[in-house]
């Protein structure tokens, strides 16, 4: 009884965190981009592990200006592809 009372506990917290993680993401993006930025910048020190680095290159986040067009913005600028 004991373990899967643990168990069910366990599953409750991470759903709790996982719950917590993106009502953060939605109403706070830039003080959760602040955060991950804070929590991979040691990670990806020269002389740490290779699995240090690519752990901190997973927590960084994406580069802001990477929208793939001239300004990075909505995209709605370029030429439209009407056949």
């Amino acid at each position: 009884m004991d373990g899967s009372l643990t168990l069910q506990y366990a599953i409750i917290g991470l759903l709790v965190l996982i719950s917590a993680w993106v009502v953060l993401k939605k109403q706070f993006p830039g003080t959760v981009r602040k955060a991950r930025v804070a929590l991979a910048l040691p990670l990806l020190r020269e002389g740490r592990p290779g699995w240090l680095r690519a752990l901190g290159r997973w927590i960084a986040p994406t580069p802001a200006g990477s929208g793939g067009d001239g300004c990075g913005g909505c995209n709605s600028c370029g030429p439209s592809s009407k056949v």
